[in-house]
């Protein structure tokens, strides 16, 4: 049901704490890699010992480790996960949510976490009832926070009334049923995706290209295409399947491909220009094999067209991503290409990195935009992918008039 899914568990101090080791062994068994957050008070409820049993990871409670110093960064906990779970939640957490406090792991993750959260009330009725209350888990509701109802049923007080923290089995449903839905959330949005290599012909039988395989910007393409999307993938020669839900436009030089993006452009939403496109073409291309001589031999080259450059020049409000691969200077390179070409942001990734670049299954990128940069760490292409949509996402949820 999860398989393969990033779930990051926050636990807080409340006696429903126990609910949170069946809800781990419930996500674990459903395919989910779990990571947990606990508050300090949490650990007086539930031992850090069973939550690491159980999701196999270390157990999060401060900033940084007394021992060895090592820091937990919340910045890259709100960016690995896919959804942000906090089961149980005490009222003090839900108000503190609700208002913006930050003094404590749990809370600084939630406040940097790009995916969906879920909390899971659990406490006392009367103070599940109370107005204070009531207003903080709505306005939470209108953050876009989905709350996992509380049933009615007899409390640790005593008392009988809402406030229970929802059954694992119910938190395990709604956060399946979340992550399918996120999976439609671009329905009726149309994108272009380039990718892949452009082939620069020398004459038929020569051509001019470079080591890209595709696979970046096909992972994009099937990433858009899973969230309901319609994608016009514009690729150069490879040898990836269609992602299934793309419509494919094979192309082979980089005039081809300018063609074929500026055409898809003119009904779409938005473009994501991945491809490797020749920034050079042979100014003439002969008609016969050239014979070989014992000379050297010169190839007059012209500059090709800008894709990127040339559809931020009509983009309008619609959005447009582009793409940097550097080997030197990368982040100065890719801010002037970030405003050259009128790009919303660019992913930089660099030669230099181990595990990124050309002909590998994983990536290691920076997104900059006009409000800085962030850099992820070295994951697959199509987590990669994932992190690129969430933030398109994102820049549609700001920006309603797109």
């Amino acid at each position: 049901m999860l398989q393969g899914k990033h779930i990051l568990l926050g636990v807080t101090g409340s006696i429903a704490a126990y609910k949170a080791a069946v809800l781990c062994r419930l996500l674990k068994g459903a395919g989910a890699e779990v990571k947990v957050v606990m508050t300090a008070t949490a650990k007086q409820f539930i031992t850090p010992l069973t939550m690491a049993t159980l999701s196999k990871n270390p157990i999060l409670v401060e900033f940084f480790d007394p021992e060895n110093g090592q820091w937990h960064s919340h910045i890259s906990l709100g960016e690995w996960a896919d959804c942000y779970v906090i089961a149980p939640a005490t009222a003090n957490t839900i108000a503190k949510m609700a208002t913006g406090v930050a003094d404590n792991l749990l809370l600084t993750t939630y406040l940097s976490a790009r995916c969906q959260t879920i909390v899971a009330p659990a406490m006392d009725c009367d103070m599940f009832a109370h107005i204070t209350t009531q207003t903080n888990l709505q306005t939470l509701r209108s953050h876009g926070v989905i709350i996992a109802d509380s049933p009615a049923g007899e409390l640790a007080s005593g008392l009988t009334g809402k406030g229970r923290m929802a059954e694992p089995e119910q938190i395990l449903a709604l956060i399946a049923q979340t992550l399918t839905e996120k999976k439609k959330s671009l329905q009726g949005k149309h994108f272009v995706v380039t990718a892949g290599a452009t082939i620069e012909a020398i004459d038929p039988v020569r051509y001019i290209t470079n080591h890209s395989t595709g696979k970046m910007g096909y992972a994009i393409a099937a990433a858009l295409a899973t969230r309901g999307a319609e994608v016009t993938l514009v690729t150069g020669r490879t040898a990836l399947p269609t992602p299934e839900g793309c419509k494919r436009v094979d192309v082979l030089s980089a005039e081809q491909m300018y063609n074929a993006a500026v055409e898809a452009f003119t009904t779409a939403d938005g473009a994501i220009m991945c491809a490797a496109v020749a920034d050079y073409t042979p100014a003439t291309v002969a008609t016969q094999k050239i014979k070989k001589s014992d000379d050297d031999m010169s190839i007059p080259l012209v500059r090709t067209k800008d894709i990127a450059a040339a559809l931020g020049a009509i983009k309008g409000d619609r959005l447009l991503v582009g793409f940097a691969l550097e080997s030197d200077a990368g982040v100065e390179s890719a801010q002037g290409k970030l405003k050259r070409k009128n790009l919303d942001f660019i992913v930089l990734n660099s030669l230099t990195d181990s595990g990124a670049g050309f002909g590998v299954d994983t990536n290691k990128v920076t997104f900059i935009d006009n409000t800085g940069s962030t850099t992820l760490p070295l994951m697959s292409k199509a987590e990669v992918a994932e992190q690129i949509v969430d933030k398109i996402e994102t820049l549609y949820a700001h920006s309603p008039q797109r």
